[in-house]
């Protein structure tokens, strides 16, 4: 088998922040996917009891589960970056879908639909879920710096505190709901999420 024949392999990194009852809702979804070669990675930036007891009875289940914690500082300026960082340096599969524990995948087919797409020369998607179908829209991008604006702007819109009302509703509209990117690219598209 040649590598082009090769079935791509997937790590789903998830940063969660006191979403116990959508990790108790939601993960299942994620950790019964009909595919072969895949792991998903949970960092949990709140540390508290109730979710590490949904992860620790979710891992007794999935052994391709695995969790983390996003230490605590004072003077942390993006911890959706920094717990994707630490998703990512955990990472042993050859595309990270970067992602939130909502919405849950649109179907236990996800990653094998995201199989063909991973084929071609494309080294990033961005995905949006339609909230009422479960469809999913795909953006391909064959290099980074193509996508680097809409992805700078739109996580300097999720830490931003001015984004309310109708700018906040326009701007949560075209707001992917995951990255799909080359492991070997991951920490440079991390390099484009905001520090302030």
């Amino acid at each position: 088998m040649s590598t082009t024949d090769k079935k791509p392999s997937f790590s789903i990194v998830i940063a969660v922040h006191e979403q116990t009852e959508e990790l108790r809702n939601n993960l299942p979804a994620l950790l019964t996917q009909q595919y072969e070669d895949y792991e998903v990675i949970v960092v949990d930036e709140s540390k508290n009891e109730e979710s590490e007891d949904v992860l620790e009875q979710q891992k007794a289940e999935h052994p391709h589960l695995y969790t983390t914690f996003l230490p605590q500082y004072q003077f942390q300026k993006n911890r959706r970056r920094l717990a994707f960082t630490i998703g990512v340096k955990a990472v042993k599969k050859d595309w990270v879908i970067l992602t939130d524990i909502t919405p849950p995948p649109p179907s236990d087919q996800w990653l094998a639909e995201l199989e063909e797409y991973v084929r071609t020369p494309t080294v990033l998607l961005l995905g949006y879920v339609n909230k009422k179908s479960g469809d999913v829209n795909l953006r391909c991008f064959d290099d980074i710096s193509t996508a680097s604006k809409l992805i700078t702007k739109t996580e300097r819109g999720r830490i931003s505190e001015k984004g309310k009302g109708w700018a906040h509703h326009l701007w949560r509209k075209s707001t992917y709901d995951f990255i799909v990117v080359r492991t070997s690219l991951a920490h440079e598209l991390l390099k484009l999420f905001a520090l302030d």
